[in-house]
């Protein structure tokens, strides 16, 4: 089992950001992926969830209005899509699967960095 990440990114304020979340090893619609991120100094922070089999997710609502996500099953791939960046949103951000219902997330990316800084 493998997610793999796309890169680093750098933004300015204002700006919009896509990070992709590319899976493989498993059957990609069986696994909700979560999305997480962990800013410096703190702690890690759920963002929400989506089910790639119909594309339902959920956000906390921290995020509501302002994150995205999305998964492509042609490609196994999740994206999370964050606008009005601010530099507060400078973190390094994490895909993980799990069954949802309690489990455990059982399987990360290796995470993207993104700064937010003018």
């Amino acid at each position: 089992v493998q997610l793999v990440q796309s890169g680093a990114e750098l933004r300015n304020p204002g700006a919009s950001v896509k990070v992709s979340c590319k899976a493989s090893g498993y059957t990609f619609t069986s696994y909700y992926i979560d999305w997480v991120r962990q800013a410096p100094g703190q702690g890690l922070e759920w963002m929400g969830r989506i089910d790639p089999e119909d594309g339902g997710t959920k956000y906390a609502q921290k995020f509501q209005g302002r994150v995205t996500f999305t998964a492509d099953t042609s490609t196994s791939t999740a994206y999370v899509e964050l606008s009005s960046l601010r530099s507060e949103d400078t973190a390094v951000y994490y895909c993980a699967r799990t069954l949802g219902g309690g489990h455990a997330l059982d399987a990360w990316g290796q995470g993207t960095l993104v700064t937010v800084s003018s």
